[in-house]
């Protein structure tokens, strides 16, 4: 009986130690904590969309290490209490490797302790706020990023508006529930007066908000340049709309947030005339590496994918070759795999990431023509 209750003993603790690692004997756990309900929800659809793509490439391949990517979603809901809980359960429960997500800073800094401290890294690919990998000046070690960050996407921006717009002065108009618009803004201001630039005008508004005409009108009266909106798709397509109902003619501009295949039905296309936004790649650019992609992605969900999808397909290969280098579904050493990127083709570029974990890579403006996406310029770091 003792040597029962022995044996018991030893294969129970076994099986919880190989619980722990993301993987079993046929297959790697990846877990996404993306936006697939809520305000946001186009964002985590999309990047759903790239990472599903780019596993399904990878599993068809012969998977890694010899194991299939099983890859398991929880809906944050586009809610920061929402993320938290669906990282906890990917991380405790499913006893994932990696989780990629979320989408919206606000969401990934929620769940960012939360993996930190279960000693699982994460992979965000679309929230750009400095602090998500960086905070009071210590790094997450657990933290990654595929996209640019608002310092650099804000100072794009404000090159954008004073050298190619000419803008001399500036209103700002930010979603004061964000901690992405916020940051946009603050680079934004920052780099568009040290260029000589003025913010004449600085409004604020909360997501979900249905009429901005009051704070447009203030905006109106001020008559800036140029009109600069570091919102999400949602509230920035409204926001369009009533600007131009108001008279508003001026360059309206913002950040990645506003890449959503909603965007034009939210403003409609003629409204969307005279925008522009940064953003990580461009769909109209003819390179070999994105036209592959583009073209797997419509035969796969039969539309162009925007830069939440390609963002979370390049996510998932960024995992893949950690996994890989690391020879390991063991979080942690996944964690310094990932952290030692370098030159890693993707098809946003080659990424190499920084001692903050944060790619060094361009930045392409994007300005809207009768209701569709043009390249217009890129920015270089």
């Amino acid at each position: 009986m003792l040597k029962k209750l022995l044996y018991v003993s030893l294969l129970g603790a076994a099986l919880l130690v190989s619980g722990c690692s993301g993987t079993d004997s046929k297959e790697i756990k990846i877990g996404g904590n993306l936006e697939m309900t809520g305000n946001t929800a186009s964002y985590g659809q999309s990047m759903a969309n790239g990472i599903k793509l780019a596993f399904k490439e990878v599993n068809a391949a012969g998977g890694v290490l010899g194991k299939q990517i099983s890859f398991i979603v929880a809906d944050n809901k586009s809610e920061p209490s929402e993320s938290a809980n669906a990282v906890t359960k990917l991380v405790t429960q499913d006893k994932v490797a990696l989780v990629l997500g979320a989408g919206a800073s606000s969401n990934t800094l929620a769940g960012a302790q939360i993996a930190a401290d279960n000693k699982v890294p994460f992979i965000t690919p679309f929230s750009t706020n400095p602090k998500v990998t960086v905070d009071n000046g210590k790094v997450n070690e657990y933290a990654f990023r595929t996209c640019f960050i608002d310092p650099f996407q804000g100072t794009v921006m404000a090159s954008f508006a004073a050298d190619t717009l000419k803008a001399k002065t500036a209103a700002v108009y930010i979603d004061n529930s964000s901690d992405y618009s916020k940051g946009l803004a603050q680079f934004f201001e920052e780099s568009f007066t040290k260029k000589g630039g003025q913010i004449i005008s600085k409004e604020a508004y909360l997501q979900k908000d249905q009429d901005f005409k009051a704070t447009l009108t203030k905006i109106k009266a001020a008559n800036p340049d140029v009109v600069f909106v570091p919102g999400y798709y949602e509230e920035a397509g409204k926001i369009i709309k009533q600007a131009r109902e108001l008279g508003i003619t001026v360059p309206i501009i913002g950040g990645d947030g506003w890449d959503s295949t909603k965007l034009a039905d939210i403003a409609g296309a003629e409204a969307l005339t005279n925008t522009f936004f940064s953003n990580h790649y461009a769909a109209d650019d003819k390179s070999p590496r994105i036209a592959k992609f583009i073209e797997a992605y419509k035969a796969e969900y039969g539309q162009i994918p925007d830069a939440p999808a390609v963002l979370g397909y390049d996510a998932a290969y960024m995992a893949v070759d950690a996994i890989k280098r690391a020879n390991s579904a063991d979080p942690v050493k996944i964690k310094d795999a990932i952290a030692q990127i370098k030159d890693l083709e993707l098809v946003t570029g080659k990424i190499t990431l920084d001692e903050n974990h944060n790619p060094v890579k361009s930045a392409v403006v994007i300005e809207m023509k009768d209701g569709k996406q043009t390249y217009k310029t890129t920015i270089n770091p």
